[in-house]
This record gives structure tokens, C-alpha cells and sequence, in this order.
């Protein structure tokens, strides 16, 4: 009889493959869960830090009236920013001896910069340097968007080790990895250190399926179904195919699964896999053997039919936008816009528990 550890998917592939499993929250229970499966790091968002506090308001309600009262003259949203760095530090202890053994490499939790800044690319800069030095395996999420690039190259110019965000296009993670590789060479030039730092490049590769469905659905595009569960699938295929063949030094992150598919396909890559962790429940009990799948191409006849939407090869072709046309695609902004309303849920949460509602 093969034990539950040999079974696990997760771990069997982790074992086997350089492909590596982050998970996506900074949750400390899911967190502990999922590194026993293997994972080896966390990521983090607006949505997410706003969902793992008001889901645990027996932890969270204290400690942040606590903050409030240690912080007088701290508003709603300074409060709620403390809250959110409390647990991003309590969570990259947890994965702190994954990082000491790795060299920086993998062992990082990742927090985001506040998506209210994104027009200024020197204040998200500098918001991720203070964010930086909350913990040494912290990692800081930079939207990619045209003034999130030149974010991108300064903040990594400074040493901080970035996690590229708000990413779902192959045009995205190219101009991002070049960002980070003129960040990097600055440092190397200045004989600055960059023996620990590991940076991302996410392909949110879910929420360009949602993208396309939303298109496909407004437009009235006539098409097989199926093929639309593969198009974030093929633009990360592509975009680590190019990864490889440039050299580039980040590695590529695939983020915001809606289907098995996005763990299963890319396994045998050297990239950083991030599922919820309800995803992770259900593959670690699968019985699922994991197979090198990274090499291997989306179906010809799905990438046919999926170039029938134009906002596809703009997302998947190298050159199918501009940095100035990031924002304006629609997945970035569509997502740009959660991550802004989950912080003003969060100043939401904190302005009801700092001045209730009268009864």
C-alpha cells in the first residue's frame, strides 16, 4: 500500500519535477496545510488579505482595534495596512527556513503594493522598499502596467526582489522581465548584491480565461467552449518558451486557477505553480500522477479557434500590446478595479469596528 505522503500529487510532483507550489494565500492555517504538500512560498492580494480578515473576525477584530488604539491618529486605512503587514510577517516566519535552505530563491511571501498608488511609479516604488524590510523573504507584488514597469525596474534597481501582478498577457511578462533584467544589471554594474533575490513574473492565467469568456459572451463569437479553458494555459506556455530562450532571470508564476489544468500542464517547467488552497485540497487527494506537461503544445485547434478573438493575440502574441496599452486591456483593468475595491472593503471593515454603527 503506497502511504499518503508518496500519493500526494502535490508532493510527488515537487519531488519530481523543478516546478515548485506557492500558496495563494498568506492564511496562517491554510499556509501551515500547504507547506506539509510541499509548498515552498505564498503570494498575496487586496482581495485575499481582505477575505482571510474578515473571515477570521475572532483574530482579526482584536488585533485591529488593538492597532487602533497603539495608532490615535492613524486613519482607516493606515490601520488596515498595519493589519495586512501583521500577517504578511507572521506568515514569511513560517516560511523562513524554506528560504534560509533555498538562498532566496524560493521560502518568499509576498505582499502587494497598494493598488491606489498605481499612477505614481516612484510611490510604488518606495512602498515596496518599506515593504521589503518587514521580513528578508518578503516579495512585493507590482501590478503590470505601464507605470508598474517603471516601478518594476527601480524597486528591483533597489534590491527589492518584485512579484509582477495584474499580469495576463505573454506582451506583460515580457516587458516585466525586461524591467526586472535592467533592474538587476544596474545593481550588477554598481557591484550591488543580487545573490538572493528570486523575481516572479505572474501570468494570471484564470483571469484571462474569465477575460475572453466575458468576450466571447458580449461579442456573440461562435466557438468550441472548450477551447476557452486553454487560452491562460497557452499564453504561459508561450511566454516560457520565450523566458527560456531569452535567458531572462525571473521565472514565470502562474496564478488565479480556475481548472486543474493550470497546476497539471505546466508541471516540469521551472516555474512557481500558486492554487488557492482549495485547489490544493482537492489535487493532494486526486490520485493524479503528475507528468512532465510543460513541453508539451495547446492543441493546435483550440489555439485556431481562440484566435478569433482579437483580445486573445493580444494576449498571447509577444508584440500584441504596448505597455501603454496594458491598462486598458481589459483583464488588467477589470482586475486593477477589484484590488481597489477590496481595499475600500477593508477600510469598510475597520471604519465599523473603529466607529460603530449607532443601534
Amino acid at each position: 500500500m503506497t502511504d499518503q505522503t508518496t500519493a500526494n500529487p502535490l508532493l510527488v510532483a515537487t519531488r519530481r519535477f523543478p516546478t515548485v507550489l506557492w500558496n495563494d494565500s498568506s492564511d496562517l492555517t491554510e499556509l501551515s496545510q500547504s507547506i506539509s504538500f510541499g509548498a515552498v512560498g505564498a503570494t498575496c492580494n487586496p482581495v485575499i488579505a481582505h477575505t482571510t480578515i474578515a473571515g477570521h473576525p475572532e483574530i482579526w477584530n482584536e488585533r485591529i482595534l488593538a492597532i487602533a488604539e497603539d495608532n490615535p491618529t492613524w486613519g482607516e486605512s493606515e490601520i488596515g495596512w498595519q493589519a495586512v503587514r501583521d500577517m504578511s510577517v507572521e506568515a514569511a516566519a513560517l516560511l523562513h527556513p524554506t528560504f534560509v535552505a533555498e538562498g532566496g530563491r524560493n521560502g518568499r511571501l509576498s505582499v502587494q503594493t497598494d493598488p491606489r498608488l498605481h499612477r505614481d511609479a516612484r510611490a510604488i516604488a518606495d512602498q515596496a522598499e518599506s515593504f521589503n524590510g518587514l521580513a528578508e523573504n518578503i516579495i512585493v507584488k507590482i501590478p503590470a502596467t505601464a507605470t508598474g514597469i517603471e516601478a518594476i525596474e527601480d524597486a528591483t534597481y533597489r534590491g527589492v526582489s518584485v512579484n509582477v501582478t495584474v499580469s495576463f498577457t505573454v506582451a506583460q511578462a515580457i516587458a516585466a522581465a525586461e524591467a526586472i533584467d535592467r533592474g538587476l544589471a544596474r545593481r550588477d554594474q554598481e557591484g550591488l548584491d543580487t545573490s538572493r533575490m528570486a523575481p516572479v513574473v505572474t501570468i494570471m492565467v484564470g483571469r484571462l480565461d474569465d477575460w475572453l469568456k466575458h468576450v466571447v459572451a458580449r461579442d456573440g463569437i461562435f466557438l468550441d467552449p472548450a477551447a476557452l479553458e486553454w487560452a491562460g494555459i497557452a499564453a504561459f506556455k508561450r511566454a516560457y518558451r520565450i523566458f527560456t530562450e531569452r535567458g531572462f532571470r525571473s521565472r514565470l508564476l502562474s496564478a488565479a486557477f480556475r481548472n486543474v489544468l493550470q497546476w497539471s500542464e505546466f508541471q516540469g517547467g521551472d516555474v512557481v505553480v500558486s492554487p488557492p488552497f482549495k485547489w490544493q485540497m482537492l489535487i493532494s487527494t486526486s490520485g493524479y500522477e503528475p507528468v512532465e506537461r510543460i513541453s508539451v503544445p495547446v492543441n493546435p485547434e483550440y489555439i485556431s479557434q481562440l484566435q478569433r478573438i482579437p483580445d486573445f493575440n493580444r494576449a498571447y502574441e509577444p508584440d500584441g500590446m504596448t505597455p501603454e496599452e496594458f491598462l486598458g486591456f481589459g483583464a488588467t483593468s477589470r482586475t486593477l478595479r477589484q484590488f481597489l475595491d477590496a481595499d475600500a472593503e477593508l477600510d469598510s471593515l475597520v471604519r465599523d469596528l473603529i466607529v460603530p454603527a449607532p443601534r
